[in-house]
């Protein structure tokens, strides 16, 4: 089972505009992240061996230019899981 060590939103609703990202650990270090909503959107996955690793994904994530304002969620969302 994945631990969830925090999750981002972009603020937009809808499933172009959407985007969301998750930092999530299991053994290894992953990021999830999801463009659109969660029936049609694109989900990108990475793993990494440390947790600094990581957050330096989700940093450049966070950087690119979605639209909206990102704000870290709060609760233990899952990300989407593998189909």
């Amino acid at each position: 089972m994945e631990d969830v060590a925090a999750r981002w939103w972009n603020g937009i609703w809808g499933r172009l505009g959407r985007r969301d990202v998750w930092l999530t650990r299991e053994v290894r270090w992953k990021v999830t992240a999801r463009a659109g909503d969660s029936e049609t959107g694109r989900v990108l996955r990475w793993e990494f061996d440390s947790e600094g690793e990581a957050r330096a994904m989700v940093k450049r994530l966070l950087a690119a230019d979605a639209g909206g304002q990102w704000r870290k969620q709060s609760g233990d969302s899952q990300p989407p899981q593998q189909t």
